[in-house]
């Protein structure tokens, strides 16, 4: 495929690299990547023909093909793994959103969304069917780590109007709840057997907190909830505070710096691709210095730990039954990788002097 042309213009984020991989990137056999740099690199439209070349491309790969043969079927009642696995149904969805795949491109796809919907409680929480430490026997139920990523990816694939979704962002919203970190989304008992996460109850959870930000960033402002940006300001908290204070289970040393692919679950690359939804984080009226830093400090970290000098991303930690895919092995450059996160650092663009300034070489973490 011929290398589109580079638009002309000047972006800082460009700078923080060794090297700008976007021509590699566009020369790449690997049409997930391609896709990945016109959309979100070079905000080349949905109908531009090379955008529908790599799409189709990415539609006819035999990888996106056994990827959409994993989905579940998810009336059949068979107890996922957890909800940090990548065989959790919305963490392949997710993962097949990001290389470029809608919901109307395959059956399976709208069936497992359709199964979704259906599998809804009464207080507006989406269930999964699984176990829990107290519940041995699989049945339906609903903590949060579920509801809010069935949510997402239903918002996703264009099922935000539906009245079920609505319900569910509705219930999103109520679940708010003033934490010891400050105003943001807790670990709250599952519908089945009362359990509940670990960590004390009274603190924020990071992981659902990200979810549910994750979500209204994709809905218009006048749908979300008032006081979104003092709740990605928790998360950010939790960075600042990382050698003092450290939430259960959730760590901010190497293995948070380094991406784990494919991207679903707590570390820098899923805070960054989060919160940069929010720029009035850093820029505006309501931004703060210690925020601007933070953001800086989490972004210096992500490159350091993940780019090599030549700007293209050789994967360091992978989960298993990817091996196929660029991303999922540890021997050379990942064209899918390096875009994705490109793309996580041209959100916060305007950062690029205050990354390129902050330190990562601090004490050690919490």
């Amino acid at each position: 495929m011929a290398a589109k042309t580079m638009k002309p213009r000047s972006e800082r984020w460009v700078g923080l690299l060794g090297d700008d991989p976007r021509s590699w990137l566009l020369a790449s056999e690997e049409p997930a990547a391609r896709f990945v740099v016109m959309t979100e690199l070079l905000d080349s439209p949905a109908d531009d023909p090379e955008v529908e070349s790599a799409r189709a491309a990415v539609l006819a790969d035999q990888g996106t093909k056994d990827l959409i043969g994993r989905l579940p079927d998810w009336d059949a009642g068979v107890p996922f793994s957890g909800h940090q696995s990548p065989g959790f149904a919305p963490n392949i969805l997710q993962l097949l959103a990001d290389m470029g795949v809608r919901g109307d491109d395959d059956l399976h796809v709208e069936r497992l969304l359709d199964q979704m919907l259906d599998h809804q409680e009464p207080n507006g929480r989406f269930a999964s069917f699984g176990t829990s430490p107290v519940v041995k026997k699989p049945a339906w139920g609903s903590v949060l780590c579920d509801t809010h990523a069935i949510t997402e990816v239903l918002v996703r694939y264009g099922r935000a109007e539906d009245p079920r979704t609505v319900a569910a962002l509705q219930r999103m919203t109520a679940d708010l709840a003033e934490t010891t970190q400050g105003r943001a989304w807790p670990c709250v008992p599952s519908s089945v057997g009362n359990w509940r996460g670990p960590g004390r109850k009274a603190d924020f959870c990071p992981q659902v907190t990200l979810e549910a930000l994750r979500t209204f960033a994709r809905l218009p402002a006048a749908r979300r909830p008032p006081g979104l940006i003092d709740v990605a300001r928790v998360s950010l908290r939790a960075w600042r505070v990382r050698h003092e204070e450290k939430p259960y289970m959730f760590g901010h040393g190497r293995r948070f710096a380094t991406a784990k692919w494919p991207q679903f679950w707590y570390d820098a690359n899923w805070v960054l691709d989060t919160l940069g939804r929010y720029p009035a984080l850093w820029r505006g009226a309501k931004a703060r210095p210690e925020d601007r830093a933070a953001l800086a400090e989490i972004a210096a970290s992500l490159i350091a730990a993940n780019f090599g000098p030549d700007g293209r991303v050789t994967p360091r930690s992978c989960y298993k039954g990817f091996e196929a895919f660029s991303f999922g092995q540890k021997k050379r450059p990942s064209p899918f990788a390096t875009a994705r996160l490109c793309t996580v650092l041209r959100r916060v663009d305007d950062l690029a002097p205050d990354i390129a300034a902050a330190d990562v070489n601090q004490p050690p973490k919490l």
